[in-house]
């Protein structure tokens, strides 16, 4: 949490955003675990039993997929994302609030882009199936949407969260 956010007390909504947050981690350390358990098994398929299984590239791409956007949704909420603070920081508390203000909904704007376009390729390769497995071949772009969604969330939660902060000169 940044330094303008910490001292507001937890509201539902606060506490809703922290279980969301942590559902999202819970479910990319899961894909991730996933896809060790896959490609272990990718390699002993392939080099002990000499029977490489064709499932287990695309169960892999969904299972890094998965990890990555939930995990990047995730870095929105507790603000560890990549971003220009330096400059914001550089200026007078005014600009500083402003560019403050704009940089989640940058982000959000990303997510809704990503979230819109990652729904409209799912549903439109969902009756093409992946060679090799038994998945509708757009089924990676779930969790890209699913991400852009919660990047959205997050990003507006954090802006809400900027508003509703006293500034630095209220605070003295």
């Amino acid at each position: 949490m940044s330094e303008e956010t910490a001292t507001l007390p937890a509201t539902p909504l606060q506490r809703g955003m922290e279980y969301l947050s942590n559902a999202a981690i819970a479910v990319a350390v899961a894909a991730l675990l996933g896809l060790v358990v896959v490609q272990g098994w990718q390699v002993i398929a392939r080099y002990v039993i000499n029977d490489s299984p064709s499932w287990t590239e695309p169960v892999t791409v969904l299972l890094l997929t998965t990890a990555m956007s939930l995990g990047a949704a995730s870095g929105v909420h507790t603000n560890r994302h990549f971003g220009f603070f330096l400059l914001a920081d550089a200026l007078g508390p005014r600009m500083r609030t402003l560019l403050h203000a704009i940089s989640p909904l940058v982000v959000a704007a990303i997510g809704a882009v990503m979230a819109y376009w990652g729904a409209v390729l799912l549903l439109d390769g969902l009756d093409i199936r992946i060679a090799g497995a038994p998945m509708p071949q757009s089924i990676g772009y779930l969790p890209l949407s699913v991400g852009g969604l919660l990047m959205v969330v997050f990003a507006l939660n954090r802006l809400l969260l900027l508003l509703r902060a006293p500034t630095h000169d209220e605070a003295r």
